[in-house]
């Protein structure tokens, strides 16, 4: 039946666990729940390690770190059932009957994608404003949204595929960092014609991040940009990217690089500070990408 995948670094999932573990239970399907710790601190290992007195539960732990993708195509090849489940660690379904959604929706052939949210309210903690202001902005959106646009919609937080899908396209091991993994997934199942089902049935992402890690690991996921887009025809399924096209074919790439480097140090200012926007986030992460592009 059901295979749940969960990769980890450096996070606490013993409440996802169990929230997980308590529904397939009460709801008598075949599972089992995968936890595969990306090399964790100490720390997080010990709390984590508890979860094995679940049943059909593993926690294995990798000695060295892997990488997102890596680690995502070693739980499928760990899998033991037709359909996986991949959730990223720092999230909590929203709905008392996540599980069923998708139980009820499974269809060889098909992805499920059930989306991604985040909390009402704005966090309490200042620092973590700037994450939570660009996720519920940016990375929320309604069902019908997301079926408009079904594999640009497409993200890696909270979906179900069949085993032999995910084997046949796998997640690109080139890519260590964060960022834009799911991008060149969404466009492998696109060229395939693999058909998305989306669905009401979020994770919503608890583990924000500080402004400050937040912008670096924004960085990073540019710089996985500039690698994929050499490799893959990514321009129509991201803005930024159709941005930096339209401006490079304009002769403006010098003139921006310019305006970033005069300009980088306000920009990161504000977007580090209490009321940072999405403009000037748009316009930090082109003249970034600008300046990185060799």
């Amino acid at each position: 039946m059901l295979s749940i995948l969960i990769p980890i670094h450096n996070y606490d999932i013993r409440p996802l666990v169990q929230k997980l573990h308590k529904e397939c239970m009460a709801l008598g399907v075949n599972f089992e729940i995968i936890c595969l710790d990306d090399a964790s601190d100490i720390s997080f290992r010990e709390l984590n390690a508890e979860l094995l007195a679940l049943q059909n539960v593993s926690y294995v732990l990798l000695n060295q770190n892997i990488g997102r993708s890596a680690i995502r195509n070693r739980l499928a090849e760990m899998a033991k059932y037709d359909f996986l489940l991949f959730m990223d660690c720092d999230t909590i379904p929203e709905k008392a009957d996540y599980i069923e959604i998708y139980v009820r929706n499974l269809k060889s052939g098909s992805v499920l994608y059930g989306g991604r949210s985040y909390q009402p309210e704005k966090p309490t903690e200042p620092e973590l404003y700037f994450h939570w202001f660009y996720g519920s902005n940016r990375e929320v959106s309604t069902v019908t949204e997301r079926t408009k646009a079904p594999y640009r919609s497409f993200m890696t937080n909270n979906f179900v595929i069949p085993k032999d899908i995910l084997l046949k396209i796998r997640f690109d091991e080139s890519l260590k960092q964060y960022g834009h993994e799911d991008t060149v997934f969404g466009l492998e199942l696109k060229k395939l014609e693999i058909p998305i089902l989306h669905l009401d049935n979020p994770m919503r992402h608890i583990g924000l991040e500080k402004a400050g890690d937040f912008l670096r690991k924004s960085e990073q996921a540019i710089d996985n940009l500039l690698i994929l887009m050499k490799k893959h025809d990514l321009v129509e399924d991201i803005k930024l990217l159709r941005y930096f096209i339209k401006t490079q074919k304009w002769g403006l790439h010098p003139l921006i690089k310019l305006w970033f480097r005069l300009n980088k140090g306000r920009l990161r200012k504000k977007l580090l500070g209490a009321h940072p926007d999405l403009r000037s986030f748009d316009f930090y992460k082109l003249g970034y990408m600008v300046e990185q592009d060799k």
